[in-house]
């Protein structure tokens, strides 16, 4: 969503930013995930909700800028909500 959201930008250090952190937020669990060890998993689960929360201040920025619609940024802060929760769940498991 985040691509699409950036589709049209003509910012393009922030639209490249943007789509970073949040390519990096599945990227971490799934490199992690085959990192070997638990130790090492939790580590790359942690610089995943480190992504999530780059993405969810950018997003504050993009609404500011008048990038996106509040409410469109709002719907997307939740979806990011959901999936640190899940992050944190498997930081917990």
């Amino acid at each position: 969503e985040i691509y699409s959201l950036t589709r049209d930008l003509k910012d393009w250090g922030f639209k490249d930013q943007l789509q970073r952190a949040a390519v990096s937020i599945m990227n971490n669990i799934a490199e992690g995930s085959d990192a070997g060890g638990d130790g090492i998993f939790v580590r790359y689960l942690h610089i995943s909700l480190g992504s999530c929360s780059e993405v969810k201040s950018m997003l504050y920025l993009c609404e500011d800028l008048h990038y996106c619609s509040p409410e469109r940024a709002n719907e997307l802060r939740i979806k990011l909500k959901q999936i640190s929760s899940s992050v944190n769940k498997l930081i917990n498991y």
